[in-house]
């Protein structure tokens, strides 16, 4: 894509997108090129149509076609300031799921299968502050606030800064935790200098969490 790329990932920026969001866009566009390897400036409205279509016949689930498609609409729009006329194409629905709640007898053996400080910390961060997983990583010592027993959420979804309840059961949780590793910046630093801990890795050992045998 060249220069149009680089156009995009400017655009992108100067919105203030997240890196997420950035990549995911940036990966369709990449691929929607290769796909027919031509310029987007090449293309238009059949061609678009067609890789949407062919992401749904791969099965992709509707929030990965809708990333999809305003992944290309900013392409055109933002980026070629062409004209996008949506009719070619009918953004799917998202699906509307529950969410699904643990019991607390279920609560009681996850967290008992978990014997690392530094996870059972992450995890009841999460369950008793109501965090993401990433929020919970980026959490930093700071902003574990005792005297007004909340915490600061810095930059969560949609890049806005808030606060949450800090219970009386994960303060007592954190300072055990903090007494172990004594962490200065990253409240769950990483394996890397200055880095805060992996979500891959909470997500992989919460998994294992789920999977071990109750003794």
């Amino acid at each position: 894509m060249g220069a149009i790329r680089e156009e995009m990932l400017m655009a992108m920026r100067m919105k203030n997108f997240s890196t997420n969001t950035i990549k995911s866009y940036m990966r369709h566009a990449e691929s929607f090129v290769r796909m027919f390897w031509k310029s987007p400036l090449e293309m238009g409205s059949p061609e678009i149509k067609k890789y949407l279509e062919h992401l749904v016949n791969r099965n992709l689930s509707p929030s990965m076609i809708i990333i999809a498609y305003s992944a290309l609409k900013f392409l055109y729009v933002e980026t070629l300031h062409r004209e996008w006329n949506g009719d070619f194409y009918r953004r799917p629905k998202r699906e509307k799921r529950l969410p699904v709640v643990l019991s607390m007898d279920e609560l009681k053996r996850l967290f008992s299968a978990v014997s690392n400080p530094k996870y059972r910390a992450v995890f009841l961060s999460c369950y008793s502050a109501g965090l993401r997983v990433g929020e919970a990583t980026r959490l930093k010592v700071k902003d574990i606030d005792s005297q007004r027993m909340q915490i600061r959420v810095e930059q969560g979804k949609g890049k806005k800064d808030r606060y949450t309840i800090l219970s009386q059961s994960l303060l007592t949780e954190l300072r055990n935790y903090w007494k172990t590793y004594r962490p200065h910046d990253w409240l769950f630093p990483g394996h890397r200098s200055g880095k805060p801990i992996c979500v891959c890795a909470v997500q992989c050992k919460f998994r294992l969490a789920k999977k071990k045998p109750v003794s």
